[in-house]
């Protein structure tokens, strides 16, 4: 028997294990994920992304009926990994310091684990794309409402004030995460995390506690 024969016959073997319809879909956002980030959306071909994944092409519509829906269906697991980061990073302390330093670090935990859903992210061919962009507009907001909260209390300013400095601050982080990452780590994570909080942290923490 050829290799070549082996090789499909492997495959059609593999097509045939019926995983749980949880796991078949973790397994098609995780091909999805590698052949939108190599190829682009545009590019990218739903025949590439069933074959990554081991399975027919019948079977990746049946959960994703279009590319679009398959794009979106990862970049919302990934934004939602990404929100709950930054919410538990927010919530882990009392210290606001601290609170600056956990959620530098949880962003570019992130990075260092999933540098190609954040490229996928804030990076994609796709921004402009109504969906997409609503999507991303979503994950910038919730990240920075889990900020905006403290600030509010913090500072006594309101509502809409203690946003727009949390937008800042989660803007920040994110634009300094992909210059580290498109600079393929030329100083280390360590200084790039410290020099970050403290840029920072020195900003927010000229705003002055509330007397009440």
């Amino acid at each position: 028997m050829s290799n070549s024969t082996a090789g499909a016959n492997a495959a059609s073997a593999a097509n045939k294990v019926r995983l749980p319809r949880d796991e078949r879909r973790a397994q098609l956002l995780a091909a999805a994920l590698e052949v939108f980030t190599a190829a682009g959306y545009h590019a990218a071909a739903m025949d590439e992304i069933a074959d990554r994944a081991q399975v027919s092409k019948p079977v990746l519509y049946q959960h994703f009926p279009s590319k679009l829906d398959l794009y979106l269906a990862v970049l919302d697991l990934h934004i939602d990994a990404l929100i709950f980061d930054i919410q538990k990073a927010v919530s882990s302390t009392k210290d606001n310091a601290d609170r600056v330093k956990a959620t530098v670090t949880a962003y570019f935990d992130f990075i260092t684990r999933e540098g190609e859903a954040f490229r996928l992210l804030f990076e994609s061919d796709m921004n402009v794309e109504p969906q997409v962009r609503e999507r991303l507009n979503r994950m910038t907001y919730d990240c920075a409402a889990a900020f905006s909260a403290v600030i509010a209390i913090d500072t006594g300013l309101p509502k809409e004030a203690s946003m727009m400095l949390a937008v800042g601050l989660i803007g920040t982080v994110q634009t300094s995460a992909r210059h580290w990452l498109e600079r393929d780590s030329k100083i280390s994570r360590e200084v790039a995390d410290e020099l970050v909080s403290n840029l920072l942290w020195r900003g927010i923490s000229a705003f002055p506690k509330s007397s009440s």
